[in-house]
């Protein structure tokens, strides 16, 4: 008789089963979008993440995202996927309360919604969360760029977002009174 050692990672599903499972059921995931404030508590720069796309292929801007694994808080998912995007040293700043500024939805088919995920039905709970530290993207994430709130809603660079996240920027700029007029 064998002994099985335990799974290190018990919330991931082997590639073959997390397919299975994203064709039959929503999956839950955070998304951040990370921001530089003021004393005064306002949003003076967005973080913006520049990725090669695994479904296209090609070069696209998106935030901070990731699953949220079984057994894990959101609070704990946010705070894995900022470091896991943006680094250990990123020292993200956690709302104190788990009521996200949007609750997205990606649906696997185009124009259902605005958010697209080609992969799955995605359901996604979105914040806005200052950074303090130093910020270097890491796993699939190329680059990191910090946008004025201006130049966040910059129409183009709305339209270069992702799946449609430009409107769940657009949102999160709202959010926290930073869409420019």
């Amino acid at each position: 008789m064998s002994v099985r050692t335990p799974d290190p990672n018990p919330g991931w599903l082997p590639d073959f089963a997390l397919d299975e499972t994203r064709a039959r059921v929503p999956i839950l995931y955070v998304e951040a979008v990370p921001v530089r404030i003021n004393a005064l508590g306002q949003v003076e720069s967005i973080g913006i993440l520049l990725r090669g796309s695994s479904t296209t292929g090609v070069m696209t801007r998106t935030l901070v995202s990731g699953r949220v694994m079984h057994g894990e808080s959101v609070r704990e998912a946010l705070l894995r996927n900022l470091a896991k995007d943006l680094g250990p040293t990123a020292f993200p700043q956690l709302p104190a309360s788990t009521v996200p500024f949007s609750v997205a939805e990606y649906f696997p088919l185009p124009g259902v919604s605005t958010l697209y995920d080609p992969r799955q039905h995605a359901v996604s709970l979105a914040y806005v969360v200052p950074v303090s530290g130093e910020c270097n993207p890491r796993q699939d994430a190329l680059e990191l760029t910090w946008l004025t709130p201006e130049e966040a809603a910059n129409p183009e660079v709305l339209a270069d977002m992702e799946g449609g996240r430009g409107a769940l920027l657009k949102e999160a700029l709202a959010s926290v009174g930073a869409l420019p007029q």
